[in-house]
């Protein structure tokens, strides 16, 4: 269980901030110099050097959106070039990509950080070229809203690589894609020019994922325990009927992939941040009362935010999946910080840097709406995670790494993680998605020990 004895602020972490801030310029600009179109996105590091994996180039608005976050943190001028120059020249074909489920990772990282810079006044104004940014993410919100499988009583979701029978986890955090357009008075036409609402396909897609994903210990999950996260869910495209949970990345339906709870903690709370700014009429219209989704969505972040502090090491760092079968071999594991060199199972810090945002994002909802005990406990967990991830091990203070965050894991199923020689699981490589999240969430922290604007996803 995480511990939160000692009190924390973000003000206490701002030196460990400066510093990765510091030591990431070095590595955006090593890999910037290095890396060739031809060669596809970098995914993961192999003794220390970026790699791509062919599966889907989901990555790459995180190669992109980096320099962004860098740009914004240290306001080093040719980080922002290297950013918006790459988002205009190479993520057009995101933005209308129809065979996936990651335009949130994608779209949202770079036109979307861009759009934010403009609005907070950090970039001069020109109306043209918010127009751009706005109008690719109308156009993105709308690309992945289609991609659709509609279920009975009203649900449906936007669904995985896999096919119209999956629904994974992950996704939850593309419906910020949804929310930006919607926010920007988009809709998805469809046959006959029927207007579809975003936000009504947003809502349909959440609570589709919360009735079959997570699970809460009662009715039909009274088997199971609160909070806990499968990665996909899958339905029979005849009925719409729920089949089976089901897991591509962690160990079995029936554990909890980390990385796949960290999505749900995170997705979940940035979106209640942004339906808390929503006016009455705009849930009414699609159907629903704003009550009722601000207390599900609340409840969603809540049960799994718990099930990570629980199931999670001292020092916030989870090992990959809580149901993997060397963590019996390992003791007291949650008693003490988790073991990145052990010989049993690997920790997945890119797990801990998303999840760490979430239960900030959580705690700082829950303190404007009046419940300062409880959301003061989740910012102290999201303190000690960051206290964690930037110092050593974890944070990569070699130059010759190109990698910023430490003991990341991408795929243990497909063996897709470098074992070093002479241990026995993966360790000391770094992730695309682990690096972009880990400046993601040292921006939030940097931005409110400073008592600058807080930054979010969307516009109002």
């Amino acid at each position: 269980m995480i511990g939160t004895a000692t009190p924390l602020s973000a003000r206490d972490l701002l030196p460990a901030v400066t510093r990765l801030f510091a030591l990431s310029a070095g590595k955006i600009d090593r890999l910037s110099a290095r890396w060739e179109a031809a060669q596809g996105t970098p995914v993961f590091t192999v003794r220390g050097r970026y790699t791509s994996r062919v599966w889907t180039e989901w990555t790459q608005g995180f190669q992109f959106g980096a320099p962004l976050l860098q740009w914004d943190a240290t306001s080093d001028e040719r980080f922002l070039e290297l950013g918006r120059r790459a988002t205009v020249e190479r993520m057009a074909p995101h933005l209308t990509h129809v065979g996936v489920h990651d335009h949130g990772f994608n779209n949202v990282s770079t036109y979307g950080t861009l759009l934010r810079l403009l609005r907070e006044g950090r970039l001069p104004k020109d109306p043209w070229e918010q127009s751009f940014y706005e109008l690719a993410l109308k156009a993105s919100g709308a690309v992945q809203a289609a991609r659709w499988t509609s279920l009975p009583d009203g649900l449906g979701y936007i669904y995985s690589f896999n096919g119209p029978h999956s629904l994974f986890a992950d996704t939850i955090r593309s419906l910020r894609a949804l929310a930006l357009a919607h926010e920007l008075g988009h809709v998805l036409l469809g046959e006959g020019d029927r207007k579809i609402s975003l936000l009504e396909r947003l809502l349909q897609h959440a609570e589709a994922t919360a009735r079959f994903n997570v699970y809460f210990g009662k009715g039909r999950d009274a088997y199971d325990v609160r909070g806990r996260v499968a990665h996909e869910s899958v339905f029979n495209r005849n009925d719409g009927a729920y089949r089976c949970p089901s897991s591509q990345q962690g160990y079995s339906p029936f554990s909890t992939w980390t990385r796949g709870l960290a999505w749900i903690v995170l997705g979940y709370a940035e979106e209640l941040e942004f339906l808390a700014t929503r006016k009455d009429d705009d849930f009414a219209a699609a159907g629903a009362t704003k009550a009722s989704v601000l207390a599900r969505f609340r409840g969603v972040a809540e049960a799994t935010a718990d099930f990570h502090i629980a199931n999670t090491p001292v020092d916030g760092v989870p090992y990959w999946d809580t149901g993997a079968p060397g963590l019996s071999r390992m003791g007291d594991y949650l008693g003490r910080p988790a073991e990145p060199f052990s010989d049993f199972e690997p920790v997945d810090s890119s797990a801990a840097a998303i999840t760490a945002q979430g239960l900030l994002r959580l705690g700082n909802h829950l303190k404007s709406v009046g419940q300062g005990e409880r959301g003061e406990a989740y910012r102290q967990a999201a303190f000690v995670t960051a206290r964690t991830l930037f110092a050593e091990p974890y944070l990569s203070t070699d130059p010759g790494h190109e990698g910023l965050l430490l003991h990341s894991c991408y795929h243990r199923p497909n063996g897709w993680d470098f074992v070093p020689e002479g241990r026995k699981v993966p360790c000391g490589e770094s992730t695309m998605w682990g690096d972009y999240h880990a400046l993601e969430l040292a921006l939030l922290l940097l931005r409110e020990a400073k008592a600058l604007p807080y930054p979010r996803f969307f516009i109002s």
